[in-house]
């Protein structure tokens, strides 16, 4: 028996461009058993019948509504109480009512005069999307597919209805957001009705000009492109510059502000003032252009053949079985001291260049915090920057709640560095990061006396509260983490005294080194690291290596793969990152380093691994924490080894992206490896496995792992959601592939 329609009965009032594709959308959907049109155009009716996208037309409207159980207002917002009156009597009892107006406020408060007691069944809606073309001969079926849909229920909505609307744009393909009146109106004024006022400025400013025909004669495509909205219906857009004229005229007066500032910068010849507001501009529409796509923000830097991955939101990788790894691969730079580097080149004084800077998201959402705050900077740009420092006191207050995306270091880090402060900041971050502690930072800058609240349970959003008068501490480190170690350094910056951390086993002292090479001495004492505030750093040149987490994924996959030989070139191979090579090693695998040298103050080296027969171990735990970003790599090594290994003392892998313990688990269950979870680590018996779905839970190191267990399994391995992969390593997709993974990048419909 054929499914229900959503809707017996669909009337849609005004049948342009947003109501004729409302009614091709439902048609092929299968969504409304009947779909009327109401209209006083006979011509646009006829035309929308001989298109088959209604069943039935009425130029009297409170006749087209009736016996409808749902009906779309898509008429001009100056119209909207006019036709509500009309089609009013109409209605059922327990019709739903919604519109397409890109006005709010102003159109509930029409509904709600022309509705009477029906207007808690109206819920007012904006779909954000639109075409070149206009009227009913433009309607398109897939037009609000893969676009955002803003509703604004007000406190009488009824909720049932509210569900219902909402329930209906998700099958018609939309994403579907809810937001207050008023915040639409204005966000809308900023962002639509801004730069169509602007455009129709622009062109009329040009056009009255006296030789305007020649100014449009050799008017470049910048002008087409901007200008390109001026074209559209200057009816509507007068209807909405009337009717939101509020958050019209407060969006213009922002802009006058902008332009003044501009101005001034030019006036003045400021070079650091232009160039600050042109890399905040071009850094803030890459974010809106991976917003609008649904992607990174690295994906909307970047063309489909640099990544592979931009045509896909959340991609799935299908990886064949088989295949073995070959070449000279360059992986990405060290994604911790693309952190730092752009931490401290922005509290040095002087410019610093920075080479080798990782262009992924974690890095990049550092990089835009201190953007925030007031820093110049130029680029990335083939992985080179170059930072305008301030000064330790030259920050400023940011206009708004930093967003640390899935960066953990980003904001474990920064607040230290923000605790000494002038200014309140407030710390934000994405779904995944929103769920990791932060109390092991909070607590011992709260010994400094920083005033910080987290959020419930210990988690973001992180507040800090600026002013503090920080006292030096010496701190016993719980459990070694590098990232509390490097937050209470940094807040000893601004601390009167000295500030020591010392640390129960070793971790990656990358702070330490580029403190130094900074010219802001860092002393160590064994265990201890110590510093006093008050001091200066000095820009420079800084050479970021290549990142031997990313590395350990080749590493692994060059073992294991028969007949495989990888040079991996300048990579980190500072003493507290080595452990994934110690511990490969000591599992039977052949990794050579060549042409040793000195990068920045940082050990760097060629990485040659070829394949080799793997052998089960106990992980010794000391390399545990030198090595606790990479482990989840070393699992498929130990799945392909003969014999058991054995990890324990690892407990910081479940606080991690994911329960890395746990999922890795799941993982290795699905391909069928037998093995034993620990609270702290896993015990996992090597043999041969097969192939299966994956969840990666939106964990970058689980994903690009699983991506290289299938070249050794005997069946395809689906990893899901991958889009996380752009954090640590941009390009892996096309270097894997290059190197010889069988590896496809799917969008997650076409990989079931």
């Amino acid at each position: 028996m054929a499914e229900q329609p959503m809707f017996r009965r669909v009337a849609i009032i005004g049948l342009g461009l947003i109501g004729g594709s409302f009614a091709a959308a439902l048609r092929a959907q299968g969504l409304a058993a009947t779909v009327v049109a109401g209209s006083r155009s006979a011509r646009t009716l006829e035309q929308g019948l001989a298109l088959g996208l209604i069943d039935e037309g009425s130029q009297d409207l409170a006749l087209a509504v009736r016996g409808a159980d749902l009906v779309f207002v898509s008429t001009p917002v100056s119209a909207m109480e006019t036709v509500l009156t009309k089609l009013a009597p109409g209605l059922s009892e327990r019709a739903l009512i919604t519109d397409g107006g890109s006005v709010k406020a102003a159109v509930i408060d029409q509904a709600r005069r022309a509705l009477g007691a029906h207007f808690t069944r109206f819920v007012p809606g904006h779909p954000i999307a639109g075409k070149e073309k206009s009227g009913v001969e433009a309607a398109d079926a897939d037009l609000y597919r893969h676009h955002r849909v803003i509703l604004t229920p007000v406190a009488d909505t009824d909720p049932d209805a509210a569900r219902r609307v909402s329930e209906l744009w998700t099958a018609l393909g939309a994403e579907v957001l809810s937001m207050a009146p008023d915040h639409h109106d204005q966000v809308l004024a900023e962002t639509s009705h801004l730069p169509h006022l602007l455009a129709f400025s622009l062109v009329d400013t040009l056009a009255r000009q006296g030789d305007s025909t020649e100014i449009f004669r050799y008017a470049a495509g910048g002008f087409r492109d901007f200008t390109r909205i001026a074209d559209s219906d200057p009816v509507m857009w007068h209807d909405i510059f009337r009717e939101n004229r509020g958050a019209v005229l407060d969006a213009l007066g922002m802009f006058r502000d902008g332009i003044d500032r501009f101005r001034r910068a030019i006036e003045d010849n400021d070079s650091d003032a232009l160039m600050g507001i042109m890399t905040r501009a071009n850094s803030a529409r890459a974010h809106f252009m991976a917003m609008n796509a649904r992607t990174s923000y690295t994906q909307a830097r970047r063309s489909d053949d640099e990544t592979g991955m931009t045509q896909h939101s959340d991609p799935t990788f299908v990886v064949a079985p088989g295949g073995r790894l070959h070449g000279r691969l360059r992986v990405p730079g060290d994604k911790s001291m693309s952190h730092r580097a752009i931490m401290l080149a922005s509290l040095a004084r002087g410019s610093t260049e920075i080479s080798g800077f990782l262009e992924g998201e974690d890095a990049l959402a550092t990089l835009q915090a201190f953007r925030d705050m007031g820093v110049v900077i130029e680029g990335p740009h083939n992985g080179r920057v170059l930072v305008h420092g301030v000064g330790l006191h030259g920050l400023k207050a940011p206009g708004k709640p930093l967003y640390m995306g899935n960066s953990g270091t980003s904001m474990r880090l920064l607040t230290g560095l923000l605790a000494g402060q002038a200014f309140d900041t407030e710390l934000t971050g994405d779904a995944s990061l929103s769920k990791r502690p932060m109390e092991r930072v909070a607590r011992p800058l709260r010994d400094m006396g920083a005033v910080i609240e987290t959020g419930e349970g210990g988690r973001p959003p992180v507040r800090i509260r600026g002013g503090a008068a920080l006292k030096g501490i010496h701190y016993h480190l719980p459990m070694a983490s590098a990232q509390v170690k490097s937050a209470v350094l940094l807040a000893g910056l601004y601390a009167e005294g000295e500030t020591s951390v010392t640390e129960p086993a070793p971790t990656r002292d990358h702070t330490e080194r580029m403190l130094n090479g900074f010219g802001y001495p860092v002393a160590r004492d064994g265990a201890t690291a110590s510093l006093s505030g008050g001091g200066e750093l000095r820009g420079g040149q800084l050479d970021v290596p290549a990142d031997i987490s990313s590395a350990a994924f080749f590493l692994v996959g060059a073992s294991i793969a028969e007949g495989a030989e990888v040079t991996l070139p300048h990579v980190g191979v500072n003493p507290t990152r080595t452990g994934v090579i110690d511990i490969l090693r000591l599992m039977g695998a052949d990794i050579r380093l060549e042409n040793q040298r000195d990068a920045g103050g940082e050990p760097v080296a060629d990485l040659v691994v070829k394949s080799a027969p793997l052998k089960g171990i106990v992980i010794p735990e000391e390399l545990v924490p030198l090595a606790i970003d990479e482990l989840p790599a070393v699992f498929i090594a130990a799945a392909c080894a003969e014999g058991e290994t054995v990890l324990r003392g690892a407990e910081e892998l479940r606080v991690k992206e994911s329960d890395r313990i746990q999922v890795m688990a799941d993982g290795l269950a699905t391909l069928g490896v037998e093995h034993e979870v620990y609270e702290d680590g896993i015990r996992i018996v090597g043999g041969a496995y097969g192939g299966g779905e994956v969840e990666s839970h939106g964990d970058h190191r689980i994903a690009m792992s699983f991506a290289m267990a299938a070249l050794r399994a005997s069946a395809p391995i689906t990893i899901h959601h991958c889009a996380n992969v752009a954090t640590s390593f941009p390009g892996f997709a096309e270097l894997a592939r290059s190197a010889g993974l069988a590896l496809d990048v799917r969008a997650p419909q076409e990989s079931q």
